[in-house]
């Protein structure tokens, strides 16, 4: 856990810097149990990753707004032996809780996988220094340890993000590193053994799982713990506004969110168009191909607020986010088009408050 503020010239710092105090007050009022290596305790992880006020009086923001429950299963599931698997579908902010479970838990958030369609074993095993493999032969001083086998070594956590992208004879090489929690090392006829307090958090689209799906043994290694959706309009609203405002700060956007209105229409349209019904329950709508979660929602209106304020008077207004929403929404140029129009003519128009957005919207298709 690093105690100096990051540069002011780092576009998104780790989160274990961006709230190194809020973590360090953590430190100084937690007295309570921490299982071996870990940082805080399981009851100042989840303070710290859904919020409160120590009874010092300093508040700690909240970074998931969600089901606390879910959150104390992901933490005690990470006491444990066994992985933590955070299943969900785009932007259900799977990715997120994890690096904030990694620098409360580890102090860094750093030692990543980056899962795709081209992840090779070393990613999560460790590769050769081929120079030196050559002119030494196999030592211990030309492997190249991955993030899995650093996290071993030092005993802490590591995220392996878009698990079921990777390969499926890539993702079963962990099952010997989360079963036996050894990485062997043939090479050298030895062996890796992890240190306590290491662990892996993982995450996996639900929607992409035909994609590799993990095989029974592995997926028996892991908890899985299913992040989903926000319940209400209210809920979805208050997690897009906290993440704009934070992201605008962060990019140092000179425009401001002075009233709520365009995020309650953007969440809207989209929890609309992902439900397949109005919010009244009145009027049934087609679903587009794309899936229209909460990080969509976010980058929409970031986009809007750096229209707003490049080229605006630094006020969202709806000409600023009907290009991105339009642009969220229609992904399949024919199929996707169709749904939109229609929502657009049957739902948009009719609503007395939005005439402003359906004719932002109208210009937008007409300039097209």
């Amino acid at each position: 856990m690093t105690n100096a503020p990051a540069p002011a010239d780092i576009v998104r710092a780790h989160a274990e810097d961006a709230y190194a105090a809020e973590l360090n007050a953590l430190a100084g009022v937690d007295d309570r149990p921490r299982p071996p290596s870990w940082r805080l305790s399981p009851w100042a992880v989840t303070t710290y990753v859904l919020g409160g006020t120590l009874p010092n009086g300093v508040e700690i923001t909240p970074k998931y707004l969600g089901s606390q429950r879910l959150v104390e299963i992901a933490v005690a599931s990470l006491a444990t032996d066994r992985a933590l698997l955070l299943l969900g579908v785009p932007g259900t902010a799977k990715t997120w809780l994890g690096e904030h479970l990694a620098a409360a838990i580890s102090g860094s958030s750093s030692l990543v996988v980056q899962g795709t369609a081209g992840t090779p074993e070393e990613a999560l095993r460790y590769g050769w220094n081929y120079a030196r493999l050559l002119a030494d032969g196999p030592s211990r001083e030309a492997l190249v340890p991955g993030p899995v086998m650093r996290a071993m070594e030092a005993g802490i956590l590591v995220r392996v993000e878009e698990l079921t992208r990777i390969p499926s004879d890539v993702q079963d090489s962990l099952i010997t590193i989360l079963s036996e929690k050894t990485l062997p090392v043939p090479e050298l006829n030895t062996e890796i053994q992890a240190r306590k307090g290491f662990n892996v958090i993982a995450t996996a689209n639900n929607r992409d799982k035909g994609v590799n799906d993990l095989s029974s043994a592995l997926r028996r290694r892991f908890n899985t713990v299913v992040l989903p959706l926000p319940d209400t309009l209210d809920q979805e609203v208050d997690i897009v506004t906290a993440r704009v405002r934070a992201l605008g700060t962060a990019l140092e956007l000179p425009a401001g969110l002075a009233e709520l209105s365009e995020i309650r229409r953007v969440v809207t349209v989209m929890r609309e168009l992902r439900a397949g019904v109005t919010q009244d329950q009145r009027t049934t709508i087609k679903s587009p191909s794309a899936t229209l979660s909460t990080a969509e929602a976010i980058s929409v209106m970031t986009n809007g607020l750096s229209l707003a304020a490049h080229f605006g008077d630094g006020t969202v207004r709806a000409q600023d986010v009907a290009a991105s929403l339009v642009g969220a929404v229609v992904k399949d140029p024919v199929q996707d088009r169709v749904v939109w129009q229609e929502y657009l003519e049957t739902v948009v128009r009719n609503r007395p408050d939005w005439k402003d957005l359906y004719r932002a919207c109208r210009d937008l298709e007409a300039s097209n």
